[in-house]
């Protein structure tokens, strides 16, 4: 249904500019946005009804990010014989926090006396930069890794790029789990308007929601514009909720400012979710 469903929805949002989607690649998920719960019920069973397509609304996944905050040191070593050459690789690297959670990795190398050859450095780069694309503790991206290569050994023969790029790839899973892995979560910086009446309710509701209000600005008419930082798992459903405590006279809008590292309780149900997902 692939293909009707891109065109139905297509055809969907001709006809009503308030419908959005979106393709996220990165959890893969096709994101639709509406004006409310209902507005996307009525395309649910529009979808069903007009066009034949059944599809089911789930929780929108959010952008976690993995990253490490120790510096540890591993030594991996892939050898396998089969009949002619077989395929030799071993390296001793270093991996610590860059400080950079911008950047996904940097790699570096100190190796001396050619211990591994320098035409194989790629390779054991290419092995990094195909790691942290998964991480190893729930599956999200990694980032703010540095990697350093320092020594290891080759074979005239049965040595081949391949070879160093599993080894840096065994190297980095088994580093990643001993370097103290934390998840980070997406914070977003958070505007709601409401009638001074309502104030101490959005910030209540706010403090539930793990949200840290950082102020109040009256903007004239009887309202004050409550300005907060909160972490966007924290926003699903929040349009209703506002509505909600406030009689439909609120409104929000929010963008993605950093990420933070995410509360233990928070990152033990995230894995639990993700190993639930990964047996399904």
């Amino acid at each position: 249904d692939v293909d009707k469903i891109s065109q139905a929805l297509q055809k969907m949002m001709e006809e009503d500019c308030t419908l959005k989607t979106f393709n996220d690649k990165e959890n893969r998920q096709l994101l639709m946005y509406g004006m409310g719960d209902q507005h996307l019920d009525v395309v649910v069973s529009k979808l069903a009804a007009k066009y034949k397509v059944e599809i089911t609304l789930s929780k929108p996944r959010v952008p976690y990010r993995e990253t490490i905050r120790k510096k540890v040191e591993v030594r991996e070593k892939y050898k396998k014989q089969s009949g002619g050459h077989g395929q030799y690789g071993d390296v001793a690297m270093e991996f610590e926090p860059s400080g950079d959670l911008e950047t996904p990795y940097v790699f570096a190398e100190r190796v001396v006396g050619g211990a591994v050859p320098k035409n194989y450095f790629p390779a054991v780069e290419k092995g990094i930069q195909e790691s942290i694309v998964k991480g190893p503790m729930a599956g999200y991206p990694v980032v703010g890794v540095k990697a350093t290569l320092f020594d290891g050994s080759y074979h005239p023969v049965d040595s081949s790029e391949m070879a160093f790029k599993t080894a840096a790839k065994q190297a980095f899973k088994s580093a990643f789990m001993k370097a103290t892995p934390v998840l980070l979560e997406p914070i977003a910086s958070l505007s709601v308007v409401v009638p001074d009446s309502y104030t101490g309710d959005i910030m209540g509701d706010l403090n539930k929601r793990r949200g840290r209000v950082l102020g109040m600005n009256p903007v004239g008419n009887g309202k004050t514009e409550v300005v907060a930082d909160i972490p966007l798992s924290e926003l699903y459903g929040y349009s209703t909720n506002l509505r909600s405590m406030t009689g439909g006279r609120g409104v929000y809008s929010y963008m993605f400012d950093r990420y933070e590292q995410a509360p233990s309780d928070v990152q033990e149900r995230v894995i639990a979710e993700n190993a639930n997902e990964a047996e399904e």
